[in-house]
């Protein structure tokens, strides 16, 4: 039986099908979760893709934070539940509490869109484990507010625990506080990265298929566990 990986639709929510898509791509089974539905359906692992949450009003997450169904995603994380943050899910993720730092206005105070280049730095987590350590991937990455940032002993611990996971090579689109693009819970089964890996799933739609790797990685996390 193929692992059921949760994607999460918020209104406003623009990427879930194509993080459906990629869940497919890589052998597992997609599963639809509604934010106002705090039933995950048995899932094993969960999704919070791109977009704009409930309009990005207030700020990007701080809405989507409260939803019924990110009280279970929190529970399910906690009890070691393998959860990925895609862009906006990202910065759900930091207003969750489960990862730490914002994510802020880009440097530029403009929209970014390109494909750009990351560093994969961390192979030990549940969403990385595909990837050889040191590797360049092209991923394309598109937001207006992932500039990453955190007090400076924030950067310092997540740098000395290893839990900067990607990090921008080559150019910084946004600002990123020491070029992060990812990071992951102290347990590693929680990841967030501005960049969206469900874009880059087939050469043909994409500039490469490099993000499946961060798929394969999450049904590997769950049929190993």
């Amino acid at each position: 039986m193929s692992a059921r990986i949760g994607v999460i639709t918020f209104p406003g929510t623009l990427d879930d099908v194509d993080a459906s898509r990629a869940v497919t791509l890589a052998g597992g089974e997609p599963v639809s979760l509604w934010h106002a539905d705090a039933d995950l359906k048995n899932v094993d692992a969960i999704v919070v893709p791109g977009g704009f949450s409930y309009g990005d009003y207030l700020r990007a997450g701080a809405i989507a934070r409260f939803a019924p169904v990110m009280e279970s995603v929190v529970d399910a994380a906690k009890g070691g539940m393998p959860v990925l943050g895609i862009c906006n899910g990202f910065q759900v993720l930091c207003e969750v509490g489960l990862l730490p730092g914002a994510l802020t206005r880009n440097e530029g105070l403009h929209f970014v869109c390109r494909d750009q280049w990351l560093k994969v730095e961390n192979t030990d987590t549940a969403w990385s484990s595909r990837y050889d350590k040191n590797a360049e991937i092209l991923i394309p990455v598109k937001n207006a507010e992932g500039r990453y940032q955190a007090p400076q002993n924030v950067l310092d611990e997540l740098e000395g625990e290893g839990r900067v996971v990607f990090r921008y090579s080559g150019s910084n689109p946004n600002g990123s506080q020491r070029e992060i693009a990812g990071i992951s819970s102290a347990d590693g089964r929680v990841v967030g990265l501005m960049p969206h890996p469900e874009h880059a799933t087939e050469p043909l739609t994409g500039p490469s298929d490099d993000g499946l790797g961060i798929f394969y990685s999450a049904l590997d996390a769950v049929v190993n566990a």
